[in-house]
């Protein structure tokens, strides 16, 4: 369901940004996705449902999944893309945490990028323009949910104010092993006014 049937915040996306990565020389442009992004998203998403524990998923997406789950985000729920040219080196984007309504102001994060790109800070960029996208919105906290000890990803969220609240103690099984999950979060708009 989509963030209007839980009354969430009123929704603003920031305009995109430019970066400039010193390391491809070149500036990286993060902006929403668009329907065409779709098979270079599951390509993405496929490489760590196949490789790693970034994503407790164990089949692989279709392109008709992938274009489905596309189509289903919107506002504040829309998919960022970090991309030079016509290379997408990236993609973001929040979700609802939990589906009751006491929840509708915290969120959780996703972020892949193409193994190709990694160590360049795109995915600090693609962070940097999340955690935007969420206060803007109204949202009040931001939940990360690490799985496999991916110590990158928790160095990633510490380095954006997330603190470890906690960890789900071998909560999935992947590659034969069980998985934990580190969970991590940080508050936004601390004072802002109650949602409606």
């Amino acid at each position: 369901m989509m963030p209007q049937e839980y009354g969430y915040p009123n929704v603003h996306l920031p305009a995109v940004k430019p970066y400039y990565s010193q390391s491809m020389e070149k500036e990286i442009q993060i902006r929403l996705a668009k329907q065409k992004d779709a098979e270079a998203i599951r390509e993405i998403y496929n490489h760590e449902v196949r490789n790693s524990t970034a994503t407790f998923d164990l089949v692989e997406r279709t392109t008709q999944e992938q274009e489905e789950w596309l189509d289903e985000r919107s506002g504040a729920f829309s998919v960022l893309i970090a991309e030079i040219g016509d290379k997408i080196l990236g993609f973001a984007s929040l979700s609802p945490y939990k589906a009751r309504a006491a929840y509708r102001t915290t969120v959780e994060d996703s972020i892949y990028i193409n193994e190709e790109f990694r160590n360049q800070g795109i995915a600090g960029k693609l962070l940097s323009h999340l955690l935007e996208v969420a206060e803007s919105s109204g949202f009040h906290a931001v939940i990360a949910r690490i799985g496999g000890a991916n110590e990158a990803s928790i160095s990633l969220h510490q380095r954006f104010g997330f603190e470890i609240v906690g960890t789900e103690k071998e909560i999935g099984r992947k590659f034969g092993k069980w998985q934990d999950v580190v969970v991590m979060q940080t508050i936004i708009n601390a004072s802002g006014p109650e949602p409606k």
